[in-house]
Parts: structure tokens; sequence; C-alpha cells
């Protein structure tokens, strides 16, 4: 498996490397690009940012768990790569230095490639752009001044923009879903790797040796989001980024969840597919995509099946899919604008679920005609709420209606206690999930964006 990419503007074609090296080794071992640092080599602090450009674009991630197979045919600035030939700083870097932006410096290089990519991209959401850079020096008050102060500059006519070079042709890196198709059936237990946010910490954290590794970033057709009259389907591989972005005129309540998801850099590598097929009890998307009445789709070989998304789900990490079968996309039926998430962390930002309620309620005339509710958390996988459902349809949408049914909740979950919640609490909130959902229909204002001074 031969791999070529552009490493700051220099073309970089690397012969049969081990495919779970990352990015972050690669640079730092074989380059001699130490400005890239490893923090937490888990992708949550930021310190390993570097920004890559493909057909679409560039974005930040985090190198730490990039693997080197993910960049074929793609463009990756470093720190190093900032700067003009000359010496002459990028703006962020210049501003960075006005504005005192960095004391002991060991995450500075990680927030100026993110404060740089944004530059590139025009995006002005200092607040969002550097979630997922963490400081402990500056309170970050300079570095959002030199954000700000940079904004202004003209992206530099240095920056890389040379001509990304061909992907190398390679039967562990498939080009479309029928590729994939076909090599799953030769190889069904292989391990598949989209944007590796999860599996990329089996590697640097676990140690883990992948078996037939397989790498999905250049199936383009599962990028691809197609919206309809009626539905909204949505490619296994499009990320978690674009997803959001997409769905802020459909389900805007859902576009801020995903927000909450991980830091940019997480959200440009995670993909929806990625989400749903490792079958985590604390993923955030499946309960709000349930909530929805999402179907999934599934293919093996040439058969295809889809089924409603709650229903892919078993057991705690084992799901209805077949070996040799991968998620191909999810569908959703297109619909008011109804649904309201409830992220519960213990911090707002780039933090795991203790709880993640989704209610999509529809009230006609003081009545609940309809009630989807799903939750993540509260159970071994993602599940509606079925009992509460069944206690709120048909009844009038009153405070004496949800406090009825809140004793359902305990007949839909038997949560359990870890380090993120004891169970008596997440059944207690959960609860209160629903008595928020109340207040804000009767249009009491909950969110602390909308409360904050």
């Amino acid at each position: 498996m031969d791999i070529t990419f552009l490493l700051n503007g220099e073309t970089v074609t690397l012969r049969d490397p081990a495919p779970t090296e990352t990015l972050l080794d690669h640079l730092r071992e074989k380059r001699g690009l130490t400005g890239t640092k490893e923090g937490c080599n888990e992708g949550d602090c930021g310190a390993c940012t570097v920004m890559v450009r493909d057909r679409d674009g560039p974005r930040a991630l985090n190198a730490c768990i990039l693997f080197l197979p993910q960049l074929d045919g793609m463009s990756v600035t470093t720190v190093e790569g900032l700067a003009a030939p000359d010496g002459t700083p990028h703006p962020v870097q210049q501003a960075m230095v006005d504005h005192h932006g960095s004391q002991c410096g060991f995450c500075t290089p990680g927030f100026v490639v993110s404060m740089a990519t944004a530059h590139r991209t025009g995006d002005a959401d200092d607040d969002t752009t550097l979630a997922g850079n963490l400081c402990r020096c500056t309170g970050y008050a300079p570095i959002a001044r030199a954000a700000e102060a940079a904004r202004s500059a003209p992206v530099p006519d240095w920056l890389d923009t040379g001509t990304l070079p061909d992907p190398v042709a390679s039967d562990r890196m498939p080009r479309s879903s029928d590729d994939l198709a076909r090599l799953l059936e030769q190889t069904p237990d292989a391990t598949l790797i989209a944007g590796a946010t999860d599996v990329g910490l089996w590697v640097t954290k676990d140690l883990t040796t992948l078996s037939d590794p397989i790498f999905l970033a250049a199936c383009a057709d599962l990028k691809e989001i197609e919206v309809t009259d009626t539905t909204i389907r949505v490619g296994a591989m499009v990320t978690i980024e674009r997803l959001m972005i997409a769905l802020r005129d459909h389900q805007p309540d859902l576009a801020e969840l995903l927000r909450r998801f991980g830091s940019t850099q997480v959200r440009n590598a995670a993909t929806i597919g990625g989400n749903i097929a490792n079958g985590s009890p604390i993923g955030d998307a499946p309960p709000a995509l349930i909530a929805l009445g999402a179907t999934l789709h599934l293919r093996q070989g040439d058969t295809r099946r889809e089924m409603p998304l709650e229903d892919f789900f078993l057991d705690y990490r084992k799901q209805d899919r077949r070996a040799g079968e991968f998620v191909e996309a999810v569908t959703l039926p297109r619909q008011p604008a109804t649904l309201r998430c409830y992220k519960l962390s213990k911090r707002r930002d780039q933090d795991i679920s203790a709880v993640c309620g989704a209610f999509n309620l529809v009230v006609e005339d003081g009545t609940v005609t309809r009630a989807r509710i799903a939750f993540g958390g509260m159970a071994g996988t993602p599940k509606r709420a079925r009992a509460v459902e069944a206690c709120l349809t048909g009844q009038p949408y009153t405070e004496a209606t949800v406090t009825a049914a809140l004793p359902a909740f305990a007949e839909d979950f038997t949560p359990l206690s870890d380090m993120r919640a004891s169970a008596d609490y997440r059944l207690k909130t959960a609860q209160n999930m629903l008595l928020r959902h109340f207040a804000e229909h009767s249009g009491a204002r909950t969110r602390i964006a909308e409360v904050a001074p």
C-alpha cells in the first residue's frame, strides 16, 4: 500500500508505510518537524493540529489520531509551513506575538494552525474554532484577541495552494462503495477506518494491532448528502462537521447538538457512519436520529437492506450487522423542526455525554399527537422511551400530563452507575429533560446561550 501527499508544499511518496503509523509520529520521528506537539495523543488537546486540504478545501485535524493512509492524495501543512519562504510570519503568528498569546509555548503551534485554517476558510467563530485547543497558561483572552486581530488580514499568497497529487491505487483504500463491498466479501473481518476518531485511540492508547485495516477516505459516493422533498439521505462517510452545516436549515437543534459533539478537529474527521456503527451507548447522534425516525441502510456485497435505526442496536456494542456488511447511509424523513436535544456533560464543549435526550413531539391544539423520544447513556444501547411516549400521546400537553408520565422512565430504562453519573442521577435528569421540554414548549428560556448576559 503506497501513498502520496503534499507536506508543506513538497510531494511525499511513501512505499508500504505501516498502516497505523500516525501523522504525528511520522512528522516528529521521520521528518524532523517537531513543531507539531504530542499532548494527550487522543485528539483532545489540539497540540498536534495540522491543516489538511483535500478537494473540498482545508480543514484542521488532529495529527495524533490521523493514520498516514488517510492522507493519500491530500495536502498537509504544519506550523513550520505557515511562514513565507523569506521568514515572514503568517498573520496569525504575528498576531500571537503582538498580543502575547503564548507563554510556555507548548500549545502554541496547535493554536496557530487552528487559527490559520479558520483564517483561510473565513471562519470567524473563534469560540467554536478554538474549543479543541487547550492552554493552561494564558487564560485564552490574549489568544482570542490575536485571532480577532488577524481576521482582516488577507490570506497569504505563499500558503500552500499546490495541485493535489493523484491518489495511489490500493486494495486497502477503495475508491467507491462498490469497491468496498467487493473487498469486504474477501475480508469480512476487516477493520474499517473512516475518521479514526475512535479507532485511532485503539492504537494510541490500547496499543491494539488492527486486523486487515481498510481506509474509507477515498469512497466518494459515501460522502454524498442528498436532499429531496421528503427525505435527507446522508452517506456514511459524511463528517459530523458537514452534517452539522447541512442540517442547520432543517433541524437546527440537531445541528447544535452536533456542534457539541467534539472539537472542530474531531468533527472534521468523525463520520456519521462511524458514530452509528461503533454502537456506543453514549454516541450523541443516534438518539436524535432515532427521534427523527431515521432509516439505516446496510450493504453486504450486492445485497442491500434497510431498517429503522433503533432496530440496529441489539445490546451493548452488539448490532444487527452481518459479516462483511457495512453502513452505507442513513435517511431522515423531512419534517418540521420540532426536535429538541439536551446533552448533559461535565463540560459544555467537547465532552462525553452522561445523558443525551432527544424529544420529537408534535403538539396540535394543545394535544400531543405524536411522540418519539430517545436517549443515550440510559441503557446499553441508544434506546427509545416507548412507555413515556405512550403516556404522552393523545394527552393534553400540560404540566399534569408530564408529571404523570415521569414514573414511566423507570419502565423504559434501568441505567448503570459509572464515572460520569450514578444510575439515580441519570434517571432523575432524564425526567428533568422532559420537564425542560415542556417548559420550553410553554415559552420559558432554559438554554445557557439564551439566558447568559
